[in-house]
C-alpha cells in the first residue's frame, strides 16, 4: 500500500445525511473537485470508505 493517498470530491454533498457531510468536511474537502493528500492510516481509510460514493481516491507513490 502507498504511503499517501489523494482524495478528490467528485460528487456534491447536497442532500446527504449530516454525518456524511461532516465526514467529507473532516477529510478537508470543501468544494467540488477539491483535492487533499492524506497518509494512509486506519482512521483516514475508514472515513474514505464511508464516503466512497462521493470521492475519488488515487495512490501517491
Amino acid at each position: 500500500m502507498a504511503n499517501k493517498i489523494c482524495v478528490k470530491l467528485v460528487r456534491s454533498t447536497i442532500g446527504q445525511k449530516p454525518k456524511v457531510v461532516a465526514t467529507v468536511r473532516s477529510l478537508g474537502l470543501k468544494k467540488l473537485n477539491s483535492t487533499v493528500e492524506h497518509d494512509t492510516t486506519a482512521p483516514i481509510l475508514g472515513m474514505v470508505a464511508a464516503v466512497k460514493h462521493l470521492v475519488e481516491v488515487k495512490e501517491i507513490k
